[in-house]
């Protein structure tokens, strides 16, 4: 290992241990993590993106790349287990020193069958188990950075959406409930545009019911998501210009026809639009984040390059948000990020993660001469796991 002669001090989440039994490939097996920035490196197939998930259901109560928790069961068995014990500790000089006792995470999943319903899920905190596992979201806070995340620039604004609701629900709980409100009224209403269509006959009444309880919480999201772009456009753009090493004009913009219009009038508006094409058109569920590269639509004139540095932009600008909200490190993990840029953009991001990021770092590799060679280079302290 090499060792960081700068002394490092500042609260962080730090993962001290993850124990994994019928989780995706892993059959029964455990982890010890003694350093904050780990390298988890060996061949494809060997679980190297599995360990970065289970880490991450801890966080989140759910895996990063599946909302079937049923997938993540190891092939022919009926659930799994995940224990995990972290605690918000200090660093200093390489060596964790611990403020508090490990809190200890267990996420089991059972499954019920192919012919039953989707299973049941626990999630337990120090021994005690959530009632609404929303409770959950946000002790932990995380930030994933995967090859797909790329649709997170290209893909269409779900992704994006996606990106502002999972940054605002870890840093404020009363969000993540007028979310789940906002959703289940959405829900109701799109049933009742179909239920219209199919019955050939209108209930207006009901129809402005569901408006009322809809405008509340979509007031609430949209004013949190205006407050939230105007904190991370700097952040982004100070990334992105540190990533790419340039000085190109990246812009961000937060896109809502709440700009411009009550969601009273907004709702009223489309109804007739609606009725015809039995959905909700209009609504946050229909916001944007634009990025736009010198004045021009970003994913359509951007190099790979350029997308892939705007990808881990956000990121790290989401890891800073997090970081100054809870006021402490978030957990970053990095799958297979070496194949994702070229080596200087590379450095200038090893170089944030691991020497002025005060957070432990999971990243993973297919090369242990790669990992080891930038971490010594990056004069860090580390420790390297190999499947």
């Amino acid at each position: 290992m090499a060792y960081n002669t700068l002394r490092i001090l500042q609260p962080m989440l730090f993962f001290s241990k993850i124990s994994l039994t019928q989780f995706k490939n892993y059959h029964l097996t455990h982890f010890d993590f003694a350093e904050r920035v780990i390298g988890i490196c060996g061949l494809n197939g060997k679980g190297k993106t599995n360990l970065l998930d289970a880490a991450y259901y801890c966080c989140f109560t759910k895996s990063y790349f599946t909302k079937i928790d049923g997938l993540n069961n190891r092939f022919g068995t009926d659930g799994f287990r995940i224990e995990a014990k972290t605690t918000a500790g200090l660093i200093t000089g390489g060596v964790k020193d611990e403020v508090h006792k490990p809190d200890e995470i267990v996420c089991i999943f059972r499954s019920a069958g192919p012919q039953g319903p989707a299973g049941r899920k626990d999630i337990l905190l120090n021994g005690v188990a959530y009632t609404r596992l929303s409770e959950h979201i946000g002790k932990f806070p995380a930030v994933m950075i995967a090859p797909d995340d790329i649709g997170l620039i290209t893909g269409g604004s779900e992704e994006r959406r996606r990106f502002m609701d999972t940054v605002l629900s870890q840093v404020d709980k009363e969000y993540l409930q007028q979310l789940m409100i906002y959703n289940k009224v959405l829900q109701q209403r799109n049933s009742l545009l179909k239920r219209f269509a199919e019955q050939g006959k209108t209930d207006w009444p009901l129809l402005e019911v569901l408006d009322e309880q809809l405008i509340v919480p979509g007031n609430f999201i949209y004013k949190k998501r205006n407050l939230f772009t105007k904190e991370l456009i700097p952040l982004v753009q100070k990334f992105y210009h540190r990533i790419a090493g340039d000085d190109e004009a990246i812009t961000l913009q937060y896109d809502s026809r709440l700009h411009e219009s009550s969601f009273h009038d907004l709702l009223n508006n489309f109804r007739q639009k609606d009725f015809m094409m039995q959905r909700s058109n209009a609504g946050i569920h229909k916001d944007e984040l634009v990025f736009q590269l010198n004045g021009q639509v970003f994913k359509t004139t951007a190099s790979q390059g350029q997308r892939k540095s705007l990808l881990f932009a956000l990121k790290l600008a989401e890891f800073e948000l997090l970081k100054i909200n809870k006021g402490y490190a978030p957990l970053l993990l990095l799958d297979d990020v070496f194949e994702k840029l070229d080596d200087n953009r590379m450095h200038q991001l090893l170089h944030w993660v691991c020497n002025e990021n005060t957070g432990q770092v999971l990243i993973t590799d297919t090369h242990r001469e790669r990992l080891e060679d930038a971490f010594k280079k990056l004069n860090t302290a580390y420790q390297i796991i190999e499947l």
